[in-house]
């Protein structure tokens, strides 16, 4: 795999990094961009984050000595160049494959990860508690976060900034890499050297020194000083929130620039109090494509190298563009639905209603918390809001959710995507949990499409209701048949699709055609099997449920959710309340953290698609003969 890569072929390890000259790091740096862009062409992931710091990776392995000193990387989308060059290089080709490494930083896969996280913003929280823990430990080593300007914007960062602040611990350094799509435009020439100049001992002693002697004149001198600084600092740059909020702030340095980054780097070691040294990256550099639209180059699915064309099938319509599509339609006709997204306008297919309705449209930024509450203010003043979250996301709302939506019963619809098994992502973006952890909250309404109409008519429901409603869906291309207009649902209303004897199957969304499926096969076998779509969790159609009761023996419910506290579970709970208990089996996710690697692989392995529902219930009657 390396024949090409001169110096990776040979590279063994941190020395090896250590003992390169600088035009040697540089061909370096171009063979890792090469290697990221090979691999990620046949197994997909996050091209741009990782093309755009390898020179920052370079010069921390370079300057640091982990994994005695954590390094600690904010959600890990920018850490493939990091992997290939700590100790992965020979595994790389495995990226995101089932039984390969992750596409994202995991504490069980080398002890260079020194953090995981598949979320944004957690960096500064958990580097703080490193080095607190350090420091009780009297351990002397450094700990450094590096974070990106878009996950800077989450409140969760300034939380921990405002902690390290007062803290005010030594060998403690954030790294603000800003990738030119946010904040910053000063760069150059001139505020590169200043940085390098700030960062520098002769500065840092000298300030330190004209400090003790003005504090002899008491506090109006000593005041003046620092106002003088902030003044001279903030003509430059955009540090003067960081030095209120307690940090030495060093910027704006040039991310590419190892030579300017290895020194900067040093003279920060050596600098009393937290450090935020803040450079600037090109996302996507070095792949032309990658660096032209680099918010389509984020994460990406396979491509071709040489034009930068994605590899696709002939495929029925996304989900997500199901959703995307019906929204738009609904919004042309009720002037009161706005749509709140916490950055991911793109992922959630809201890039069509955001050109036509701009003004009732919100991107928050990575703010899930306050697209919550903020969609609950939209609702008391009469609007119908609809948050669209991936379910992982929606995971860091939940108190918002709890307290300042379903508590006040107020009409905000959460459109769901990525419920369920996702894939190459990991566990860290399975959304294995929503249906569990919804439908414990009074007055919420939980449901899953079994197909795209399905999709549509939920929306439609949802947004000409009054109560808080949660539609989850899947990850992924739909079944492609065609849609007609809105049809409202009777909430808590299933369907029965086939009628069974003494076995049916209570099947939620993506599950519904599994289990149709596997009850065609099952029939052909003189198996008789009924199929019901439960496309609602919350409320449970309890009419239809008594009914099935009373005919059925064998009752297997199926959801692509944790089994744990889901659908399954509601079923059960309905059931012993009535004292009506048959045989009732559940499948689904089972409680533990499932791996990454193809989504219907995963899907295969836990049982939840039409080959495990049926060999399930083959295993149950060969159970019951015996």
């Amino acid at each position: 795999m390396f024949e090409k890569y001169k110096l990776l072929r040979d590279y063994s390890g941190l020395q090896t990094l250590k003992n390169l000259s600088h035009a040697e790091l540089l061909q370096l740096a171009q063979e890792v961009r090469d290697l990221i862009i090979q691999i990620t062409s046949k197994n997909g992931g996050h091209v741009g984050p990782s093309l755009g710091v390898v020179e920052l990776t370079i010069a921390l392995l370079r300057v640091f000595d982990p994994p005695r000193d954590a390094v600690i990387w904010d959600i890990g989308h920018q850490a493939y160049s990091w992997k290939i060059l700590t100790d992965r290089k020979d595994l790389f080709h495995t990226l995101r494959q089932y039984g390969g490494i992750s596409g994202f930083l995991r504490r069980e896969e080398s002890p260079f990860d020194a953090f995981g996280a598949g979320h944004s913003s957690t960096s500064i929280s958990a580097a703080l508690g490193f080095r607190i823990a350090k420091d009780l430990k009297t351990d002397n080593s450094y700990v450094v976060a590096v974070i990106g300007d878009g996950a800077m914007s989450a409140g969760m960062a300034f939380e921990a900034l405002n902690n390290a602040g007062h803290l005010r611990p030594d060998r403690f350094i954030v790294i603000l890499n800003d990738n030119e799509l946010s904040i910053s435009p000063n760069v150059g020439a001139f505020s590169t050297y200043l940085s390098r100049i700030i960062s520098g001992h002769f500065v840092q002693e000298s300030r330190q020194k004209i400090k003790k002697f003005l504090i002899h004149f008491g506090k109006t001198p000593l005041r003046f000083m620092k106002l003088t600084e902030e003044f001279l600092k903030g003509l430059i740059s955009p540090g003067i929130i960081f030095e209120e909020l307690g940090f030495n702030y060093i910027g704006v340095i040039d991310g590419h620039d190892i030579q300017s980054l290895e020194k900067t780097l040093e003279n920060a070691k050596e600098i009393k109090g937290p450090v935020l040294l803040h450079v600037v990256t090109k996302k996507g550099k070095g792949y032309k494509p990658a660096e032209e639209d680099p918010v389509k180059w984020h994460g990406v699915a396979p491509y071709k190298v040489e034009s930068g064309e994605f590899i696709k099938k002939p495929s029925p319509p996304t989900w997500t563009s199901v959703f995307g599509k019906a929204i738009v339609e609904l919004a042309e006709r009720d002037d009161r639905i706005v749509v709140i997204t916490p950055a991911m306008k793109e992922g959630s297919g809201l890039v069509e209603f955001a050109r036509r309705f701009p003004k009732r449209f919100f991107d928050v930024g990575i703010a899930e918390q306050h697209a919550a509450t903020f969609a609950a203010g939209l609702a008391c003043e009469g609007l119908k809001p609809v948050v669209a979250y991936y379910s992982t996301f929606l995971q860091r709302a939940y108190d918002q959710v709890i307290h300042d939506i379903a508590l006040q019963n107020l009409p905000v619809t959460f459109a769901i995507d990525r419920g369920g098994l996702v894939g190459e992502d990991g566990p860290t973006h399975h959304g294995s949990f929503d249906l569990s952890f919804l439908r414990c909250i009074p007055n919420m309404v939980v449901s899953a499409p079994k197909d795209e109409q399905e999709l549509r008519n939920l929306l439609y429901t949802a947004v000409k209701s009054e109560k808080p409603f949660a539609i989850r869906y899947p990850r992924g291309t739909a079944y492609g048949i065609p849609t007609e207009d809105f049809k409202e649902i009777k909430i808590g209303s299933w369907e029965e699709l086939i009628e069974g004897e003494d076995i049916v199957i209570l099947a939620v969304g993506y599950t519904v055609y599994q289990a149709l499926r596997a009850a065609e096969n099952l029939h052909k076998e003189r198996i008789k099997v009924g199929v019901v779509n439960a496309r609602f969790v919350k409320p449970l159609d309890t009419e239809l449920l008594t009914r099935l009761v009373q005919r059925c023996k064998l009752i297997v419910t199926v959801e692509d959710n944790t089994v744990m506290g889901g659908f399954g579970s509601a079923v059960l709970e309905f059931l012993a309340k009535n004292k009506t208990i048959p045989q009732v089996i559940n499948l689904g996710i089972p409680d533990r953290f499932i791996e990454h690697g193809n989504q219907n692989l995963l899907r295969n392995l836990v049982g939840i698609d039409a080959e495990g529902i049926e060999k399930t219930v083959k295993e149950i009657l060969k159970k019951s003969l015996k």
